[in-house]
């Protein structure tokens, strides 16, 4: 693994706020108008990019070439229930397909886009792994792919105040009474692996501040572990073809 990993993650978290920032100032000096719920620091786009490049990099240090990873281009999928799926990261060697990776992140308006994040966490990962069973990655005895999730959600007093829940007709699961944002996004990505979903989850809150402050709602979905299962599953792949 990547010496110092987690010092690495850390100035791509920076990176990101950084971008969003300049993003931001860009359509004010332009002119254009300011997009809703924090849209405008995103919709420029590559504000995602060093984050994906970590774990490019740490592909390359588990043994990947670069050629096997996709991150701009050609990192479509087929779906089941769609034709096609754009990921953010693919590992794919000699027609194999090892990893596919979604990288997601909420800065504002969190009722709204907890909601959206959640149905396209869920609605992805059914829909990868029906195309799976099907054969539509290929067949001929390849390994399972890892389907990983990276949710990245801006650590302020917005996310830790409980939310309430509306209930005309039933009680929602109590797990989810009167918590908040944090802790729905919290229970969102355990259950997403609980129920293998994805392989490989990390939910990280980190303030947009310069320097930012990291942190984990539970130890089990730091980086650090989810950067070893990646290891893991790549090594794994490379000793079988030894």
């Amino acid at each position: 693994m990547l010496s110092d990993v987690e010092q690495v993650y850390a100035d791509a978290v920076q990176d990101y706020w950084r971008v969003r920032r300049k993003q931001k100032d860009a359509q004010a000096k332009a002119g254009k108008i300011i997009d809703a719920g924090n849209r405008s620091e995103v919709t420029g786009g590559q504000h995602m990019d060093s984050l994906v490049n970590v774990v490019r990099a740490l592909l390359v240090d588990a043994g990947l070439r670069d050629e096997h990873i996709r991150l701009k281009r050609r990192l479509e999928l087929p779906g089941y229930f769609r034709s096609e799926k754009c990921w953010d990261l693919l590992a794919v060697v000699d027609g194999t397909l090892l990893v596919a990776i979604e990288f997601k992140a909420i800065a504002g308006s969190f009722g709204n886009n907890m909601n959206n994040r959640s149905e396209e966490a869920i609605g992805s990962a059914n829909d990868f792994w029906t195309a799976y069973r099907e054969s539509l990655f290929g067949t001929g005895g390849a390994p399972r792919p890892l389907l990983g999730f990276l949710f990245l959600l801006k650590d302020c007093a917005a996310v830790h105040k409980p939310v309430r829940n509306k209930e005309p007709y039933f009680k929602v699961d109590p797990a989810f009474s009167k918590v908040s944002y944090c802790t729905r996004a919290l229970l969102l990505l355990q259950r997403l692996r609980m129920e293998r979903l994805y392989d490989t989850v990390c939910l990280t809150l980190s303030t947009d501040e310069d320097p930012t402050s990291i942190s984990y709602p539970t130890p089990d979905l730091n980086f650090l572990q989810f950067a070893a299962s990646l290891e893991a599953h790549i090594s794994g792949y490379l000793k079988g073809r030894a």
